[in-house]
């Protein structure tokens, strides 16, 4: 009888578990279901119709309250303690320059004769470049005035106060715990959705209907692409995009360069051939979407390139290039010299300024300190990507103008527009050294203070 009522209890006691366990995977169905829908509504479908809902400006707002405050916090916890940090940080380096050329310096105190103390001012400036120079540190991170919450300081903001810890704290369980594993599973989403669908497009013939499919598909994962790093971009002067056979040319801070246009419009893009993850999306792009890809290091593909830009420039029913001219990722500061070859094709230039809020996030990829994982990884635990993007209004070569003037002008209307300095240095310093013409042009500049009364004579030699 106990044997028959022990087995009796272990009957009702697994139909008990089995219900348990049903009702278990009732609501974890339910979860996913809820999770599903509100993925499709407040994520997908606002990308596919290039719509906001307004969520990302509200999350941006909340994240400059959060800012302004931890910088009050900062003031005063600096007044108590004596410290003057924020002055060296709102300084504009360390190195206090004198902006004068070699020409006021020198020559308007000699005259034009050549002196030993003129040595003095090379070596002043060579000691400078040393310390500090205006070109690589344009391939660092951007200086803040204040520190953003994330790790990017070398100063210990968070033991000022112990409010400003507690922030500290839960800023770091929300990137790293929140917004870290949903920013990677729409990644993945976006990635997974671009290679599968174009992989599908790519089988249709070629016509009108694949053109618009691959134009759908790259514009909505691209905006997928935004979104899953909080993106917050302010289009300007949308009359002004670039139109079809026109060469779109920008500034160049990093790869979401290309992610946030995208979002906004189709181009055919001009670029380096990448391995990796930037390799995967790039081959990705490429079966339904005709792009030129090269490698630098190879001079024949840069004719090649030349000679390809100049036939899809020529017919006006193809998607406007895409070409970042620096060649480069600058840290958003200044804008560099623009290669002139994308200016010799000829055709109508559409200029873009892209412009990054470093309080957010650093936009900018050092790809020579920096993989592209490594990258990606701070992108997905920093606060947001905001940016404003302007359109320029179109402008064409005008006449007896070089290529080299005519992309000078288009770079300085870009920096102006930006709020960036122009500097007129090759953003190629960052992995080579510096031309042989740029020395030349200097001890030419040099030569001519010295001989500019016609001789080199009394020169206070003893």
């Amino acid at each position: 009888m106990s044997k028959y009522c022990q087995a009796v209890g272990w009957h009702f006691e697994g139909a008990s578990m089995e219900k348990n366990r049903g009702g278990y995977g009732l609501v974890e169905g339910k979860i996913l279901s809820v999770c599903l829908v509100l993925f499709v509504v407040l994520v997908l479908l606002p990308s596919m119709f290039r719509v906001s809902l307004g969520i990302s400006h509200i999350y941006v707002k909340i994240v400059v309250k959060t800012l302004e405050w931890a910088t009050l916090q900062i003031e005063k916890g600096v007044k108590k303690q004596k410290a003057l940090v924020l002055e060296n940080l709102t300084s504009n380096g360390i190195i206090q320059r004198e902006e004068a050329s070699m020409e006021e310096e020198i020559a308007g105190q000699r005259r034009g004769r050549f002196n030993l103390a003129d040595v003095l001012y090379f070596s002043k400036k060579g000691f400078e470049a040393v310390a500090e120079d205006e070109v690589t540190r344009r391939f660092s991170s951007e200086e803040l005035v204040s520190w953003n919450l994330l790790s990017r300081t070398n100063v210990s903001f968070h033991r000022i106060s112990w409010q400003l810890t507690f922030v500290w704290v839960i800023g770091i369980l929300i990137r790293y715990c929140l917004l870290m594993p949903l920013r990677v599973s729409l990644a993945s989403f976006s990635m997974l959705l671009l290679v599968s669908a174009t992989t599908v497009v790519g089988q249709f013939p070629n016509g009108r209907v694949k053109r618009w499919l691959s134009n759908q598909v790259q514009m909505t994962c691209a905006a997928l692409g935004v979104r899953c790093l909080s993106g917050a971009v302010h289009f300007h002067n949308r009359e002004n995009r670039p139109q079809k056979g026109g060469i779109c040319v920008a500034n160049h801070t990093s790869p979401l360069d290309v992610l946030i246009l995208a979002s906004d419009g189709c181009y055919s893009l001009v670029g380096q051939a990448h391995g990796g993850l930037l390799g995967l999306i790039q081959k990705s792009c490429m079966k339904t979407t005709e792009h030129v890809l090269f490698e630098r290091s190879e001079m024949k593909a840069r004719h090649l390139v030349r000679k390809k830009i100049r036939e899809h420039v020529a017919d006006k029913t193809k998607l406007p290039i895409l070409i970042f001219p620096e060649g480069t990722c600058i840290n958003n500061t200044s804008v560099m010299m623009f290669k002139k070859g994308s200016f010799e094709v000829g055709g109508t230039i559409h200029p873009v300024a892209i412009k990054y809020d470093p309080r957010f996030g650093d936009a900018f990829w050092n790809s020579m300190k920096y993989s592209m994982m490594t990258y990606a990884f701070k992108l997905m635990t920093s606060w947001a990507i905001v940016c404003n993007v302007w359109y320029l209004p179109p402008m064409v070569k005008e006449e007896e103008e070089d290529a080299v003037h005519f992309a000078d002008r288009v770079k300085a209307v870009i920096a102006a527009r930006g709020g960036m300095s122009v500097l007129p240095w090759d953003g190629g310093l960052k992995r080579k050294k510096v031309k042989e013409s740029f020395k030349q042009e200097q001890q030419k500049k040099y030569c001519q203070i010295v001989v500019e009364n016609g001789t080199v004579g009394n020169a206070n030699v003893h």
